[in-house]
């Protein structure tokens, strides 16, 4: 048996190759294909990622006073 801080490190170890393993196969057996990105994949891409910024600007609206309160300094006891 090995101790514990061993044997966690020889299964990372074993999982780090594991990953190697199948990143090389995957690149070595990678297929040439026919197809392309057109301008409106682009702007379909632009559309996804603005639409997130908003939604994350949206909540933070919705929530700001929540976290502003909970960082905000409460009156000192006799002040």
């Amino acid at each position: 048996m090995l101790p514990a801080a061993l044997e966690s490190d020889h299964g990372v170890k074993k999982r780090r190759s594991l990953h190697l393993l199948v990143l090389v196969g995957w690149l070595f057996l990678e297929a040439p294909v026919d197809a392309y990105l057109d301008p409106g994949s682009g702007s379909m891409l632009l559309q996804i990622l603005l639409g997130g910024f908003a939604a994350i600007g949206v909540v933070a609206k919705l929530y700001w006073h929540r976290v502003a309160s909970f960082f905000r300094r409460r009156g000192l006891p006799g002040h």
